[in-house]
């Protein structure tokens, strides 16, 4: 994307998520540093090399970023439409393809409706930032009804 970050109307990151990522990397790299370094230690049978306890690290710090992709969730909202970033890749979601957006009870995270019964999950609003996803989906609501208002009657509020 093109845009500039004042060109958005709004912007929402996951919060608990990140901590609990960021949390979860710390300690895989911290264990696989560990027993890295701890491989050479004792006669177990094995005759490890330094290049084992490099490798131990490196593993280490790959499950980490795998863990944090997570942590790259993104929603911004402006007149250009809705760019919805999931784990790997952006999405913009022009107005005229919008049908709604809602948040179905039960469901983890809030999603773009969009014609026939299609959508795409927003994972930048989830069930376990409680208040925060509570005034993230009033906002983008807001939005929608904003840039949208022939659809402010069919607007989903579940």
């Amino acid at each position: 994307m093109t845009k500039d970050a004042g060109s958005w109307d709004l912007e929402v990151r996951p919060q608990r998520v990140r901590y609990v990522a960021y949390a979860a990397a710390v300690v895989i790299i911290a264990v696989h540093v560990t027993v890295g370094a701890l491989l050479k230690l004792g006669a177990t049978g094995v005759i490890f090399q330094t290049s084992d306890q490099v490798s131990m690290a490196l593993l280490g710090l790959i499950l980490a970023g795998a863990v944090l992709l997570p942590t790259r969730t993104r929603l911004r909202v402006g007149p250009a439409g809705i760019v919805v970033r999931n784990v790997l890749s952006d999405k913009l979601i022009p107005w005229p393809d919008i049908v709604g957006v809602s948040f179905p009870l039960g469901a983890r995270w809030a999603r773009v409706d969009l014609p026939d019964d299609e959508y795409v999950p927003i994972m930048a609003i989830q069930t376990v930032d409680k208040v925060r996803a509570v005034d993230a989906m009033d906002q983008l609501r807001e939005l929608v009804a904003k840039y949208r208002p022939d659809l402010s009657s069919t607007t989903k509020t579940s």
